[in-house]
């Protein structure tokens, strides 16, 4: 290889790693603190168990029985009341038997709660009601503080289950309990764990609009920008660590024995 031959090599190289270095440094000094977020939030989410996060241990699984003497109302009979009764479900609710259905009316889906013996509407439930379910569903002991929300739920809850009871514990990380007013279900169990880890997902994805294609768009170009800059790295690394240790080791090897 001749001089030249070698000269232009050598400046091709300490360009390519000049501009390495330039872009890279840029790169990390704009997408630097999403990494940071990254880690963070990653760690967050997964140090804790997501059975835990998800609110199972907050509720019992109840596996209860319907006795079939408590069904004293037919279904003929329910459907000679409510003749557009949909999706009717048999279930139980405080250990009662109770029948559970949707009426389309001019309004929209109503949902509805029968005494399965008598044949007695019992929603929407009241705020008594609730309590006695949300300790029914829950391990949860005292309570803080009953709110009905009809309208404008709080982001952990979904709008289809409106209207419902927030039924409020004093416990550890401020444990809430979700009830259905229409059907006395349970549609919700949330803490303060499970909130900061909705936000920690939020930000992990990096959903910072309300429009979802936004935060994807968003997590797709910095995601590859990151990749670009992983990529200059190595580069760098190969020419300033890697190489000088392999030409170092190729020069130790040819050297003559005894020549220090």
């Amino acid at each position: 290889m001749t001089i030249k031959r070698k000269l232009k090599q050598y400046t091709n190289v300490k360009k390519l790693l000049k501009t390495s270095r330039k872009i890279h440094k840029w790169l990390m000094l704009f997408i630097g603190i999403q990494f940071v977020i990254w880690s963070m939030t990653g760690a967050y989410m997964v140090f804790f168990d997501i059975d835990y996060i998800h609110g199972d241990t907050l509720v019992v699984n109840h596996q209860d029985k319907i006795n079939p003497h408590d069904i004293q109302y037919s279904l003929s009979t329910l459907f000679s009341e409510y003749p557009s009764a949909e999706n009717i479900r048999l279930s139980t609710f405080l250990q009662q038997t109770v029948y559970r259905f949707v009426v389309n009316t001019e309004k929209g889906p109503a949902q509805f709660l029968l005494d399965a013996r008598s044949g007695k509407t019992l929603s929407p439930i009241s705020e008594s009601k609730a309590i006695a379910a949300a300790h029914y569903y829950s391990r949860l002991g005292k309570v803080k503080s009953v709110v009905l929300i009809t309208d404008n739920p709080p982001f952990e809850l979904s709008l289809r289950v409106l209207p419902a009871w927030r039924i409020n514990f004093d416990d550890f990380g401020a444990p809430s309990i979700y009830i259905s007013q229409a059907t006395g279900e349970l549609v919700g169990k949330r803490h303060t764990f499970w909130r900061l880890f909705d936000w920690m997902f939020r930000f992990h994805v990096m959903d910072y609009g309300d429009a979802e294609d936004v935060g994807n768009w968003l997590l797709f170009v910095v995601a590859f920008f990151a990749i670009l800059g992983c990529l200059l790295g190595l580069i760098m690394t190969w020419f300033l660590v890697v190489k000088p240790f392999k030409n170092k080791a190729v020069s130790n090897k040819n050297k003559p024995r005894g020549v220090l």
